[in-house]
């Protein structure tokens, strides 16, 4: 039987940890208020990471998902780790302050946040929904090299891939650098902005967000978040395809549209479908062990 007082005083523990957690989560919104409007001008004006902005909607709706879950959570404040961890979060944002390292300040803030949830309800709350505080992290732009250095790839990977597909069906193209030249008088450069670093980062949420859904072994889990890799460059190939081929049956401008426009709104669901298969065939491929048979009392 279930002692009241021990009832009441869990239910007072979590009133007052859900006040502190509010208190310090204003202080943190007060503190880093420059830092976040710094992303939201990214989210707005850099089409490679709009879908930042989605990814705290995404939490709020998977942590009233997993609100049974959350009532269950035992809440013990670990201060010492708690404020170390904001310690080391101040100290990555001093560096990025002093050094004018942007990404290490929105790093340092999400840092913060990890700090407060420890600080507030313990190691063992933060490790229960560690899931979706490194879902964090996605809602932050890469810093500059490290966008170099994933762009670059993935616009040598959408040109050949295009390219080839686009000689495999008996298209007469040639390519030029980035550029893809459809008969003799027609390019099609893929630029940087149509690298699929785009479709990249918005593959990531939807993989990570369906992957926390799931109830599947975590090699598959991690499987599905991984191959938002191969299904951002088959997809931008399909793109690149299809505008190829509109480019010789249409106008230019209906071309241009659909590449722009029309290839990113149909671009998502294909996306979906491809991860939906992928569970599917992981679904088949693996079987699960028959439990053993009962044993039948002899008489």
């Amino acid at each position: 039987m279930t002692d009241p007082t021990n009832r009441h005083s869990g239910a007072n523990a979590m009133r007052t940890s859900f006040i502190a957690a509010v208190v310090l989560l204003g202080a943190v919104l007060w503190s880093y208020w420059s830092v976040m409007l710094g992303l939201f001008r990214d989210w707005k004006t850099d089409d490679n990471y709009s879908v930042g902005q989605l990814v705290p909607l995404a939490i709020v709706y998977l942590l009233w998902h997993d609100r049974a879950r959350l009532k269950t959570c035992p809440v013990k404040p670990s201060w010492l780790a708690g404020l170390a961890i904001l310690i080391a979060a101040q100290a990555g944002r001093a560096f990025g302050v002093v050094w004018l390292f942007e990404s290490a300040e929105r790093y340092a803030l999400i840092l913060t946040v990890v700090g407060v949830v420890v600080l507030v309800a313990g190691f063992r709350a933060a490790w229960r929904f560690k899931w979706l505080l490194v879902f964090l992290f996605l809602m932050i732009p890469l810093p500059g090299r490290v966008h170099d250095m994933i762009s670059g790839p993935l616009q040598d990977y959408a040109t050949s891939g295009a390219i080839f597909t686009l000689e495999l069906i008996g298209v007469d193209i040639s390519g030029e650098g980035h550029v893809i030249i459809i008969g003799n008088d027609k390019p099609l450069a893929v630029a940087e902005a149509c690298s699929g670093l785009r479709m990249l980062t918005a593959f990531l949420v939807v993989g990570s967000t369906l992957a926390y859904l799931i109830r599947r072994p975590l090699w598959q889990k991690a499987a599905l978040v991984l191959s938002s890799f191969p299904v951002a460059i088959l997809c931008n190939v399909g793109r690149l395809v299809v505008t190829a081929l509109l480019f010789q049956i249409t106008n230019d401008e209906f071309a241009e549209r659909f590449f722009h426009d029309f290839a990113g709104f149909f671009m998502m669901p294909l996306a979906v479908a491809m991860l939906v298969l992928e569970l599917w065939i992981m679904a088949k491929l693996v079987v699960e062990d028959a439990p053993p048979p009962a044993a039948h009392a002899t008489s």
